[in-house]
């Protein structure tokens, strides 16, 4: 893409740069001297909450004025603040459903086009072929809204790849993908970057997936430093006991040990039988599925994007009515034996027998802040006040959070907001819990917490069910497996959905 400094990639240059975010004591990143030449390839690496992503939306220009946060220091794209270079930046965030615009697929991928004044005889064809490199198989007249979340994190990427921008910046790009979609994202980027000579910066936890393409690794600590900065091998090989130390997922690093009492069969909590979550594409055959969900077991639904994950999650935590078949609360869970259908139950009832993860955490905050979001289920119980502090105290402590008692919720990093969210329905300590993408924006010291909390509830005869790429968390959790396949059908570009389910013992 041509721009007013020329094509190719941008210069970044910080000097002394920081922000702290409104309402906070402590800087998100201080003092960062940091210079990126044009074209070079990026992965920024940090413990959660280190202050990645907040560099990230300042490069991208979109972190917002003073009444945002505090600044320090200098930050430049091509000699400029980033505001004044958007037309040379293309970034995609860590939650992609904030980023589509449109209600048509093709329409979406366009817009930054036709933002940046690309001949209408070229849009298309830009369109089409970004489509392609980042394998979103999908007619241009796709509803954006029945997309998955793996899905629209394709689409987001696939209009930034259209725009050819000079300065590439990705924050968990892979976070909700399938293994297949995180290397055809991970290769569309790095095909964009060596053909138009752009500069990258990504933010992904499993380092394993990038360093293959990248050509630096820059480490912030947890007080917003920069705490390693080099080649990518001699980072990995000097620093591996401190990365390690810090929660970055290092390659090759053993799996923690998990001392778990695993159930040969418990009691059935839910019972599904010719459940059909989500209407099939038109000549699909709508696949059928019987499994049953036990206290005590950890069961995870796996399968390609948009292969009805998220749906069957929703179906399951009683959010959303089956197509056909049915699914069905065992006698003593359910609140009614006339009522045994999940969507029939009162939120209420819910409560305490099933709590719901979403794959966007944002969608189930509605406090200001940490601890009254933890607090929610409790008082909705009419808990005594002690008892309510006591599990929202033990929360924040088991989950990382205890720092951030009194933020807003809304300002924490991608990672925080996970965990926040798995901690406001384990506050109501119900029979099932269902969790769509858990471990997403997790460093190796925050996910392995998770995964012992998860563990341990389990043993204490919680059931889980669990919506997850995540193979070490499903290698450690998995008692049982509801596996999805997706079936294209032969119209050119149409992406066909079927699903099909198999409890795996």
């Amino acid at each position: 893409m041509t721009s007013p400094t020329g094509s190719g990639g941008a210069r970044i240059h910080a000097e002394g740069w920081g922000w702290r975010h409104a309402g906070r004591d402590e800087w998100a990143v201080r003092e960062l001297d940091l210079i990126v030449d044009p074209g070079e390839r990026v992965l920024l690496l940090g413990p959660s909450g280190a202050g990645k992503s907040t560099l990230l939306h300042a490069l991208g220009g979109v972190l917002g004025g003073p009444e945002e946060g505090a600044e320090r220091g200098r930050l430049r794209v091509d000699g400029a603040r980033p505001t004044a270079r958007r037309d040379r930046i293309g970034m995609v965030l860590q939650d992609p459903d904030s980023q589509v615009i449109l209600s048509r697929l093709g329409d979406d991928v366009a817009f930054g086009l036709e933002n940046l004044r690309v001949p209408r005889e070229r849009i298309w064809d830009r369109v089409r072929r970004a489509l392609v490199e980042v394998g979103l198989r999908a007619s241009l007249d796709t509803d954006t809204s029945a997309l998955s979340g793996g899905q629209k994190q394709r689409l987001a990427l696939a209009g930034v790849i259209a725009m050819r921008p000079g300065l590439i910046l990705l924050d968990e790009p892979t976070a909700n993908l399938d293994p297949e979609g995180v290397r055809e994202v991970r290769d569309a980027v790095a095909d964009v970057a060596a053909s138009t000579g752009a500069t990258l910066v990504v933010i992904e936890h499993r380092t394993e997936v990038w360093l293959p393409v990248v050509d630096r690794v820059v480490v912030l600590g947890r007080d917003g430093r920069i705490a390693a900065d080099g080649r990518p091998d001699e980072v990995i090989e000097r620093e591996r006991e401190r990365l390690l130390d810090a929660g970055v997922w290092v390659p090759d690093a053993p799996l923690p040990t998990l001392d778990r009492r695993r159930h040969a069969g418990g009691e059935h909590l839910l019972t599904a039988t010719g459940l059909v979550a989500a209407a099939p594409s038109p000549g699909a055959e709508p696949a059928r599925h019987d499994f049953a969900i036990e206290r005590g077991r950890v069961t995870v639904v796996t399968g390609p994007n948009g292969a009805g994950k998220t749906t069957l999650a929703l179906a399951l935590g009683g959010l959303r009515a089956p197509v056909a078949g049915s699914l069905a609360g065992a006698p003593g869970f359910a609140p009614d034996p006339k009522r045994p259908e999940p969507i029939r139950w009162r939120s209420r009832e819910l409560l305490t027998r099933i709590g719901s993860v979403f794959q966007d955490p944002e969608h189930q905050f509605i406090a200001a802040t940490v601890a009254d979001e933890l607090a929610v289920g409790p008082r909705a119980l009419k808990l005594p006040a002690d008892e309510v502090a006591r599990r929202v105290d033990d929360l924040l402590a088991r989950l990382r959070l205890d720092h951030l008692a009194d933020a807003n919720p809304y300002t924490l990093s991608g990672g925080e907001k996970r965990r926040l969210s798995v901690g406001t329905v384990l506050a109501s300590r119900p029979g099932l819990i269902v969790l769509d993408e858990p471990t997403f924006g997790q460093d190796r010291r925050t996910w392995e917490e998770l995964v012992r909390l998860i563990a341990e509830i389990v043993d204490e005869g919680t059931a889980v069910v669990a919506v997850t790429h995540d193979g070490p968390f499903i290698e450690l959790l998995a008692d049982a497996r509801i596996e999805l396949d997706a079936w294209q059908s032969d119209a050119p570009g149409e992406a066909l959905v079927a699903a099909t389910s198999e409890a795996a013992r």
